[in-house]
């Protein structure tokens, strides 16, 4: 069985609410401490074999495994997750404009919000990046309303022009 298999049954196996509230407490902790050491040593490449690196990072295999589930469509290029075994060599770039949406987007305001961004992306690409993301997530409707400036052109509120009438 390979590495990320064993994770994912690892995760699947936190049957009570007590056993998954520790686990993941736990968890994000390393987490946290892995991204804050990435931004802090700028470490734009995780390179080297797998178990090397999740022992470098303070984890066993497995739940760097998971750790490299989470950044996987942060890297560059994504890693076939399914593949990696404790030989692995890994090479797996870093796009950090991309990892800081990501933490977003999996609203980990513990990960987007460390110090240590500010040696990556300036204080003003980090605020960007999140009026980007907010933009990006707002829904739009396509209906006119009553008030609104007529589509067709004529200069002339809605309800006075295409709408009227309805």
């Amino acid at each position: 069985m390979g590495l990320y298999e064993q994770w994912k049954k690892t995760v699947e196996g936190l049957v009570t609410p007590q056993q998954q509230n520790l686990f993941w407490a736990d968890y994000f902790e390393r987490e946290k401490e892995n991204y804050r050491r990435i931004l802090e040593q700028r470490m734009e490449k995780l390179e080297g074999k797998l178990k090397d690196l999740a022992d470098g990072f303070g984890m066993d295999a497995v739940m760097f495994t998971g750790f490299l589930d989470g950044i996987n469509t942060s890297l560059k290029e994504e890693l076939d997750l399914d593949s990696l075994e404790e030989e692995t060599e890994l090479s797996a770039e870093i796009d950090f404009e991309k990892l800081y949406w990501n933490m977003h987007e999996a609203r980990a305001d513990w990960l987007y919000n460390l110090k240590e961004w500010d040696g990556i992306l300036s204080e003003e690409r980090r605020k960007e990046l999140t009026k980007e993301f907010r933009l990006s997530k707002m829904a739009v409707s396509n209906k006119v309303g009553r008030n609104d400036p007529c589509p067709c052109g004529s200069g002339k509120k809605y309800k006075k022009c295409c709408g009227a009438g309805k």
